[in-house]
């Protein structure tokens, strides 16, 4: 049996005031093609299909196209809701999609959606766990002592009938954290992705039992502990700190109980990110200028503002996303690095420079603490518990 594992398509999805939806349609289309061209059975899709709960018209208009290209390919699809999508919407005509082997679980309703799949080696069990939070389990089962997302995942697993000698596969949406530390960030996860932290880590290890778990929610694709723990990563850039990433989709076949690979198979985008660095005079040189369609973040050396640096920049590169600077006066206000925006920093790490210019020091780890549970409690890390 073999899967291709796909998350975090965030259609609708914009840089700056550019839209991607040709770039996504472009790289959907790739992703179909590979479908074909590997003869896989299923596509697996973990969460954050939309950028927005309520995804413009553009947006459900090529994800119907895609799904239904699927289902043309007689290709069965998993879906689940991430955190970024609205579960009543995405859920919408499920019962029906059923009948074209489209089966999506977009909401917790105290139990894991299973399918089943058979193949020259037998059955093969698909779980769904769509991104939860601890109230939301902890809702169906009072009794149970569900203080986090930790606790909230194994209490949902552990009221799932496994048959731990079959073959699992498990589709999820969550922050998962292997026994060498938290997974990498691509950096245009959500501020609430990032700011989370301690706060909805997930220990791989409550994964053990499953023989694939196809994961979203994290930007960058990686393994989790070990090799079929996988974060599938984004199918494009989202980030300017994401520009020396490699995006792939996995290709992960099933044989016999215990006998899984996976191949990563290069993405190429319709439009790279790029970071251009230096003098604007050195920049815009002709010998210098390449591959000028692509989306470019600017970041300028000269130490005398350019007056209408954008303008300029974007007759010769029209997607110009972003220009700042980086000379002696931005480095002495601390403003330098273009990955350090603002909209780029978590909660905890806004909260950290407040308390430093006004204290002159860094936070304890106890105030670090109370300030991710406060933070949770008011919703700015998506956790309301």
């Amino acid at each position: 049996m073999r899967f291709l594992h796909l998350s975090d398509l965030h259609i609708g999805k914009t840089l700056g005031e550019f839209s991607l939806i040709d770039d996504q349609r472009y790289i959907l289309d790739q992703i179909l093609d590979i479908a074909e061209e590997k003869a896989a059975d299923a596509v697996l899709i973990a969460g954050d299909v939309y950028d927005r709960a309520v995804p413009g018209e553009d947006a459900v208009r090529l994800f119907d196209a895609f799904i239904s290209r699927l289902a043309e390919g007689k290709r069965k699809t998993f879906l689940i809701s991430g955190n970024h999508d609205s579960d009543q919407r995405l859920s919408f005509g499920s019962r029906l999609f059923q009948a074209n082997g489209l089966y999506i679980s977009a909401g917790y309703q105290g139990e894991l959606c299973r399918r089943e799949l058979e193949d020259e080696y037998g059955k093969l069990n698909v779980y769904l766990l769509p991104f939860v939070k601890a109230s939301q389990v902890r809702h169906f089962f009072p009794e149970e002592e569900i203080r986090d997302y930790d606790s909230a995942v194994r209490a949902a697993l552990a009221h799932t009938e496994l048959d731990k000698s079959g073959r699992n596969l498990l589709v999820a949406h969550q922050f998962v954290a292997g026994r060498g530390g938290d997974p990498v960030l691509g950096g245009s996860e959500s501020a609430a992705v990032r700011a989370v932290g301690t706060v909805e880590r997930i220990g791989a290890d409550c994964f053990d039992d499953f023989d694939y778990v196809a994961l979203g929610h994290i930007h960058s694709p990686q393994k989790v502990g070990r090799e079929e723990v996988r974060y599938s990563g984004s199918p494009l850039k989202y980030s300017v700190s994401e520009v020396n990433n490699e995006k792939s989709v996995p290709v992960v076949t099933m044989g016999e109980k215990g006998d899984v690979s996976v191949e990563l198979v290069r993405l190429k985008p319709l439009r790279e990110m790029r970071h251009l660095k230096g003098k604007m005079e050195q920049l815009l040189d002709r010998g210098n200028r390449t591959d000028v369609e692509d989306f470019i973040y600017v970041t300028l050396t000269d130490e005398e503002v350019q007056q209408d640096a954008m303008g300029i920049f974007r007759q010769y590169y029209p997607n110009t996303v972003k220009l700042d600077y980086d000379n002696a006066y931005t480095r002495e206000m601390g403003e330098a690095d273009p990955g350090q925006d603002i909209e780029e920093k978590s909660f905890p790490e806004l909260f950290s420079d407040f308390y430093r210019f006004v204290y002159g020091c860094d936070m304890s780890r106890e105030e670090e603490q109370l300030i991710n549970l406060v933070a949770g409690e008011a919703g700015v890390t998506d956790e309301a518990d």
